[in-house]
């Protein structure tokens, strides 16, 4: 299943492409944002965005993963609904169409007739990325595809890809909004016990290129299945972590409990805050942050799982904060960690895909317990 990797890859990235050519069209960007209503409304958020970047990106690996692997097909979910509705309130079902000019003259019919508009989205949609560096050689994942289902989240963070500011990002350092907490993510799971075995992180708005030629994206992979553990980021180096002590990042909506348990924990310069679930997880993963944590319950699985299966191959993982307090040893305890099989059945809409019971993210078990000890009893 190495191959499922390097397809998940390279469709993330052809994902990030179409994220980018939607930002570019700004005048055009504007039309494509529509509110989400109903049940699939996000109550986290005053205003949720549901745009035709994200519905593209969804269905582009839907139909690239589902043409390789068919016997993946009706396993592979997304955050989003794939109807769309145009100006004249006709709604129009978004596909990936045989040819470039089909898929063309079908996103035309929700733009409105904007041919130019449709013609760029459909090259997007249609073109192979450039050769991606996956230095995925040699792996072998013992799965087969029958095996697994997959979580779609299409962008990340809507909201702060809609607002599009942009970020020089510092190595070393968590930068707390901008375009960059944008991110596409796709989590691989075992259909049979919801442990989540591989994920692909890409970053579409890293880096602006030097020569002018717009933003460029990086990408990250992990995979934890089997007794194999390999991810793109490197494992935390034993030992001192330099002094700084344990750090913590949060939602900036966090509850003032939680705010302050934590601040009394690690010293308020090591509370830090960042928009995005997604962007906060890769933070930890990223070692930008020890721990994440959010104590309500507006996450969902596709937020959730492709980061997770990078935490587990890092010998992490992100556990059900709800749980974890109520257990004795949350690290490892497969009662806590996060599963993505099942629904909530008592809830509607989005949020039978709900993580519930809040979550935290960790790397390092001993720094799980110390935050866990923290708020027994508080929450």
């Amino acid at each position: 299943m190495a191959d499922l990797l390097r397809l998940l890859l390279r469709v993330a990235e052809k994902a990030a492409n179409v994220a980018r050519v939607c930002r570019q069209e700004a005048p055009l960007f504007q039309l494509l944002v529509q509110e989400k209503t109903g049940d699939d409304k996000n109550k986290k958020f005053v205003q949720d965005f549901k745009t035709l970047a994200d519905v593209v990106i969804q269905e582009v690996i839907r139909h690239d993963v589902g043409a390789q692997f068919p016997e993946m097909v009706g396993f592979i979910h997304g955050e989003e609904s794939n109807k769309f509705e145009n100006g004249l309130g006709e709604s129009v079902t978004i596909t990936v169409c045989g040819t470039e000019q089909e898929t063309a003259a079908l996103l035309a019919t929700v733009l409105d007739g904007d041919h130019t508009a449709a013609s760029l989205l459909a090259r997007a949609i249609h073109q192979d990325p450039a050769t991606i560096d996956t230095d995925t050689d040699g792996l072998t994942v013992p799965l087969s595809p029958s095996e697994l289902a997959i979580w779609i989240d299409p962008i990340d963070a809507t909201s702060q890809y809609i607002e599009g500011r942009e970020e020089v990002l510092e190595e070393g350092h968590l930068s707390p909004s901008g375009l960059h907490c944008a991110l596409v993510l796709i989590g691989v799971y075992l259909r049979s016990t919801g442990e989540p075995v591989m994920g692909v992180i890409n970053q579409p708005f890293n880096h602006k290129d030097p020569a002018g030629e717009g933003w460029r994206g990086k990408h990250f992979w992990g995979v934890s299945c089997a007794g194999v553990s390999v991810c793109s980021v490197s494992r935390p180096k034993a030992g001192p972590d330099g002094g700084r002590g344990l750090s913590v990042v949060l939602s900036s909506s966090e509850k003032k409990v939680v705010k302050e348990t934590l601040a009394t924990l690690c010293g308020p310069d090591n509370l830090m805050y960042a928009s995005g679930a997604g962007y906060k997880i890769l933070c930890v993963i990223q070692g930008l942050a020890d721990i994440y944590i959010l104590s309500e319950g507006s996450t969902f699985k596709w937020d959730s799982c492709a980061p997770h299966a990078l935490l587990r191959a890092l010998g992490g993982g992100l556990v059900d904060l709800t749980k974890s307090l109520q257990s004795s040893s949350a690290a490892h305890d497969p009662q806590v960690e996060l599963t993505y099989h099942q629904p909530y059945t008592e809830a509607k809409g989005a949020d039978r895909w709900a993580n519930h019971g809040g979550l935290v993210a960790y790397r390092d078990s001993s720094k799980l317990h110390s935050v866990m000890e923290a708020l027994r009893g508080k929450l």
